[in-house]
């Protein structure tokens, strides 16, 4: 896909979806069944959910039910992501001349033939026809020239000086203390939930109790064994945005004000900062920060798509079918 000049956030969404929508293709001669989502109306087969899966690599063990059913739901969401975008693109996707997409197409069957595989190879292979081929180039060809439209040089060179962190490869190593807030909690408790924790960062600010000590003590997460200790990271990708985002604005040694992430509240501790390579030269890496950039885009806009669609799950056993495939994003690293 990378040799397709496709952006790696479409990339990583069309490889599996290629065998997803061959599955559909196939299971369309078979009876009808109540589809597993619908999107906006549009269904989502569970064919195409299975297809998802067996891109999955294999587990020395065989997941539990629990297990098989959280890759279920994994798979749904990436889909319906997908479907998403889909749906987006056909309102506000540039229209691409078909010349163009024979070219890419052109380009796979060299990019192939280099390896020693032909076009009928790949199709074989990932379960497509040609016309399948060609509506995925088109999308793909879609979303580039979409991105293209939207990030000029200006917003990109701001882009890059924002993220510099990230590109120049720093790290930084951080512990932290959480309080869990269920999905459940009312204002009322997460507020109160919020002034213990900042009754406790205050105790480890005077001295009353040592950060690790807090941590083993009252931290809600299995990092706690280790004093909180999360290790390193990265400014993006890697931690929730609130978590890396906060630490990278802190000097070593350093304790955060409370912070809130999707997973509960947090006190962090940075506890050393590295470089992991040379600084990063903007011109010579600025389809990469476009790429990046292009990502973020991406998991933008299905989140905001994600706020208006009607979104109805059917999988067996869900008790509340609309709104249940929410996409996760990254906890933080146990």
């Amino acid at each position: 896909m990378r040799r397709m000049g496709i952006s790696g956030s479409v990339a990583s969404v069309v490889i599996v979806m290629i065998g997803a929508r061959a599955a559909l293709a196939q299971a369309q001669t078979k009876p009808s069944h109540k589809p597993a989502a619908l999107v906006n109306g549009e269904p989502i087969q569970m064919e195409e959910i299975d297809a998802v899966l067996k891109h999955e690599p294999p587990t020395p063990n065989a997941p539990s039910e629990i297990q098989r059913r959280q890759m279920q739901l994994e798979a749904l969401s990436l889909v319906i992501d997908d479907r998403l975008v889909q749906q987006f693109l056909r309102k506000n996707g540039p229209a691409i001349p078909p010349a163009e997409v024979q070219k890419k197409l052109a380009e796979l069957e060299s990019s192939l033939k280099v390896q020693g595989r032909t076009v009928n190879d790949f199709l074989k292979e990932n379960g497509l026809t040609v016309v399948q081929l060609q509506a995925d180039t088109l999308k793909m060809l879609q979303w580039t020239a979409f991105v293209r439209q939207q990030i000029k040089e200006a917003e990109l060179r701001s882009y890059y000086e924002e993220n510099k962190d990230f590109f120049d490869q720093i790290k930084v190593r951080a512990s932290h203390i959480v309080f869990r807030i269920p999905a459940s909690a009312t204002p009322a408790e997460v507020q109160a939930s919020r002034v213990r924790l900042e009754k406790l960062r205050q105790d480890i600010l005077v001295g009353k109790i040592d950060f690790v000590e807090a941590a083993r003590k009252y931290s809600q997460c299995p990092s706690s064994q280790d004093g909180g200790n999360i290790g390193y990271f990265f400014r993006k990708y890697t931690v929730q945005e609130p978590i890396a985002k906060t630490a990278f604005a802190m000097k070593v040694s350093e304790i955060s004000d409370v912070i809130q992430s999707d997973y509960g509240l947090h006190l962090i501790k940075v506890t050393d900062r590295k470089a992991n390579g040379p600084p990063s030269d903007y011109e010579k890496i600025r389809e990469e920060v476009r790429e990046s950039c292009a990502m973020e885009m991406m998991n933008n806009l299905v989140a905001q798509l994600r706020k208006v669609a009607k979104i109805e799950i059917n999988l067996p056993g869900e008790s509340n079918p609309v709104q249940r495939a929410s996409h996760q994003k990254v906890e933080e690293r146990k």
